[in-house]
């Protein structure tokens, strides 16, 4: 009996180069299914095989819960029960009783055959994705060996095989088989499977491949891809940076006549590709992404990660794009959130929002119009900023000396003090700012400072009416309100 679990795992072993340890994993496995058909009732099983000497011990298993929960007395036993046997043993503790072996020889042919050769198959896919492994992310060529409804599965030679899903196809491809394709090599867990090689073509790495196989500055490091912002099958945004002065990247990238970018249009489909010269200034960034629009305002706002980009009204549509593609694909290139305006509006907006912050500091540090106006022209918009402030900083302001500014600090603190007071429900009723999902003091402070001081006043604004208030997008403004709704619908 020992022998023969000896002689199968070394034969299997041998043969197919696959370790004794998961031959021995698929021998207990066999054995444990087999020997819960003995039980009419569902059972937990387990079999432990010693590798030297082929001995094999069966366990039953029970996991133990509270008198209340007990289900399935085929698998679960409870503490009571339990505590008769040990009196230190918990909920969630496992109790295991030996119990009688099956035969081994009598499975052999069947339950342990099926197990080994599954445990085979997931063992050399496993061994195929370690031989992969060190060319994951890169272009590989294979041949259609199957088309199914949901996928294709190709041969890349050597008796390796990978899975081209659908969805990662370019819109409107159509292979046979036969066919020969380039794609990106990938790995992906599938169910029950363990991991496998897989292929993309949609993916953004598909087209800097591609340039580095054209551009030979690129492969050479001469030229670096530094983003690459894509909708496959329509339009591609790909930032490039030179790192020779004496390189233009974008004309490197683009070729004689146009022949290098065309080459890898045409692979993909005859994809429109966008060459843009990388900066580390993201605003200079976001320029070279959007042109040709024309750019006349940006306003960053660090914090929230988001850009408020003015384009004149004639290029408006040229900015946005069609569907919003070319925000889109910029925005992926910047990693910053856009939020695309004509110049009136831009300026419109503007004046508002100084008049609105006018206005504030006007309430609560008990100033007039012309030191509201000078104090934000010099960057101090909001309580917080010149709360933060120094009297040296201040002092450099017309008009101000350092007894005024002391004075003005201490007031934007004690005005900040008030409304987080205010904003923080001493009752406890759900009211309040802070009672709406994903507020935080920052933002429940700023809302309160423009005239906001509870949710119902909150979910009664408008997007429009929000996002002239704050600096905030419009996507995010329509999402705050709703959650601030959410108590109408309950």
């Amino acid at each position: 009996m020992q022998n023969e679990i000896l002689l199968v795992a070394d034969a299997v072993s041998g043969e197919k180069g696959l370790p004794k340890s998961s031959i021995f994993e698929a021998i207990e496995m066999a054995l444990a299914t087999a020997t819960k058909k003995r039980y009419e009732e569902s059972s937990n099983i387990e079999v432990e095989i010693d590798s030297v000497t082929g001995d094999y011990e069966t366990f039953r298993l029970w996991t133990i819960v509270s008198d209340e929960d007990l289900e399935d007395k085929g698998i679960e036993i409870n503490l009571s029960e339990a505590k008769a046997k040990d009196k230190d043993i918990e909920i969630g503790a496992v109790v295991k009783e030996k119990i009688e072996n099956v035969e081994f020889g009598r499975i052999a042919a069947q339950a342990a055959k099926q197990v080994i050769v599954q445990k085979v198959r997931e063992a050399e896919r496993a061994q195929v994705v370690e031989k992969y492994r060190s060319v994951l992310g890169e272009l590989v060529n294979g041949t259609v060996k199957k088309v199914t409804r949901e996928f294709l599965i190709i041969d890349l030679g050597d008796g390796a095989e990978a899975i081209l899903s659908r969805n990662e196809l370019i819109p409107g491809e159509v292979f046979r088989i036969g066919d020969r394709l380039r794609a990106v090599l990938q790995e992906e867990e599938r169910e029950n499977r363990g991991p496998q090689l897989a292929l993309s073509r949609r993916c953004p790495e598909m087209v800097g491949e591609l340039f580095k196989l054209e551009v030979p500055e690129i492969s050479e490091q001469v030229i670096e891809i530094k983003a690459i912002a894509r909708d496959a099958g329509s339009r591609t945004k790909i930032a490039v940076k030179t790192n020779d002065n004496r390189i233009d990247p974008v004309g490197a990238c683009v070729g004689m006549r146009g022949s290098r970018v065309q080459a890898v249009s045409n692979e993909l489909g005859n994809e429109r590709l966008d060459i843009v010269i990388w900066d580390d200034d993201p605003a200079q960034l976001l320029i070279n992404s959007m042109g040709p629009a024309e750019i006349t305002s940006i306003v960053l706002d660090e914090v929230k990660g988001t850009m408020d980009v003015a384009v004149t009204q004639e290029t408006l549509a040229q900015a946005i794009g069609k569907s919003g593609q070319n925000v889109r694909l910029s925005s992926q290139i910047t990693g910053w959130k856009l939020n695309v305006i004509d110049e009136e509006t831009a300026q419109s907006n503007e004046e508002e929002k100084s008049q609105n912050e006018s206005k504030t500091l006007i309430e609560n540090l008990d100033v007039d119009e012309g030191l509201a106006q000078a104090l934000i022209e010099q960057g101090y918009r909001n309580l917080e900023s010149i709360s933060s402030a120094s009297a040296k900083d201040l002092v450099n302001i017309e008009g101000l000396d350092a007894e005024i500014a002391e004075l003005l600090i201490n007031r934007a603190k004690e005005a900040l003090l008030t409304l987080a007071m205010q904003i923080t429900d001493e009752e406890g009723e759900s009211n309040d700012l802070m009672s709406v999902e994903g507020m935080d003091m920052v933002l429940a402070l700023e809302l309160s400072q423009k005239g906001i001081n509870d949710r119902e006043e909150l979910a009664e604004q408008s997007i429009e009416e929000l996002t002239g208030l704050i600096q905030i997008s419009e996507e995010d403004a329509g999402e705050l309100i709703m959650k601030a709704r959410a108590h109408w619908f309950e």
